[in-house]
């Protein structure tokens, strides 16, 4: 493997199965609020920060202090409950390790607060993988492309020789506006879905993916 290009990887549904943590913080929190919520639209909001979140919940952008006192709220019930139990999707760690040796430039690009970020980093022990951090949660969401733009610059690699890793629809979708190749994962959603957004390649789990898969797409 060559180097020379960057890949950015979601964080969510893509280096650890987090599906199921969000939704049961979610549902401990959102009911106290009177805010409907099932699987259904937790299906639909996945991959987005909170203010997106609470806006597509409601059908409205809430007031600022809205969004920080239910996100809050559910964000350290989130990151009480992955303690202990939060471990990396099969073939994550490898691909993490052979980008690494081969001197490719990695970020964490995702939507998630810096806590929650950090949380997960401690849990997984995979930090060391990585030259940058690029939490979103302030940033406007996915499918808005801007993570990913901050995500490329601070690893000093054009869009254009970036390749993303997903799993939310949102995310295939920002990854495309951004001018970027994307690899998707079907944690969350099905291939169809994904594809529909513009996924070049999707695969069921990391450990999948063909060894030249990168080279490949950035050989287009």
């Amino acid at each position: 493997m060559t180097s020379g290009f960057g890949v950015l990887w979601d964080l969510d549904g893509t280096l650890a199965d987090t599906n199921e943590f969000h939704f049961q913080s979610w549902m401990a929190v959102l009911p106290e609020y009177q805010i409907p919520f099932s699987r259904e639209s937790f299906q639909a909001v996945f991959g987005m920060n909170n203010v997106k979140t609470l806006a597509m919940l409601l059908g409205h952008t809430p007031a600022p202090e809205l969004v920080a006192e239910i996100g809050g709220r559910k964000e350290h019930l989130f990151r009480e409950t992955i303690r202990g139990r939060l471990q990396a999707l099969p073939g994550v760690r490898a691909w993490l390790e052979r980008l690494q040796a081969a001197g490719v430039r990695q970020a964490i690009a995702t939507s998630a607060p810096e806590a929650n970020v950090d949380a997960m980093m401690d849990e997984l022990n995979l930090r060391h993988y990585f030259d940058a951090i690029v939490p979103g949660a302030d940033l406007p969401g996915k499918p808005d492309p801007a993570v990913f733009l901050k995500a490329a610059r601070s690893i000093n690699v054009p869009p254009e020789r970036c390749v993303v890793v997903e799993d939310a629809v949102a995310g295939v979708a920002a990854a495309r506006r951004a001018g970027m190749k994307c690899v998707a994962v079907t944690t969350t959603n099905p291939a169809h879905a994904l594809r529909e957004q513009g996924a070049h390649v999707v695969v069921d789990r990391l450990d999948a993916l063909p060894l030249d898969t990168f080279e490949r797409l950035l050989a287009d």
